[in-house]
């Protein structure tokens, strides 16, 4: 009797404690840290706070779930990007190119997004306390997508 129940267990195990988290490619993001060019790039996950990316190529890059607190992305490329669940909290995204990429629950809190192109891109359940949107396509409610700030003090 406990043969098959020890059996069950087992084969049930990863299931009950979950699966491992999807981590990012450690050579793609040297790659993206030394040279700023990742198009195509597993970044997923990857730590990449307080990151100069400035002018860095990440087209169709996969950075689902990465740390991008306070990262500089003054005209990084990010189109067809996957950003969903990023943090970008307090993040300088100036000049970027994020249209038809995945904003997807990206937290912009205290984020500086001036004159990013979101064109086609989907976001849904955007964070965006106190962050500064200008030039932008991202709004709250009614208001107009361009020269407002969000919850400014």
């Amino acid at each position: 009797m406990q043969r098959p129940i020890i059996a069950i267990l087992t084969l049930l195990s990863p299931l009950l404690l979950g699966t491992t988290a999807k981590a990012a490619n450690p050579s793609h993001v040297e790659q993206l840290l030394t040279t700023r060019e990742c198009a195509g790039c597993d970044l997923s996950g990857a730590d990449l706070s307080a990151a100069h990316l400035i002018g860095a190529d990440l087209r169709d890059a996969n950075l689902e779930g990465a740390n991008l607190i306070e990262a500089n992305l003054e005209g990084a490329d990010l189109t067809g990007a996957n950003l969903s669940g990023a943090n970008l909290t307090a993040a300088l995204v100036t000049n970027a190119s994020l249209n038809d990429s995945n904003l997807n629950g990206v937290n912009f809190t205290k984020a500086m997004v001036y004159d990013a192109d979101v064109s086609g891109a989907s976001m849904i359940a955007l964070t965006l306390d106190e962050a500064q949107i200008f030039n932008t396509g991202i709004a709250v409610g009614g208001e107009s997508p361009v020269n407002y700030k969000i919850n400014e003090e």
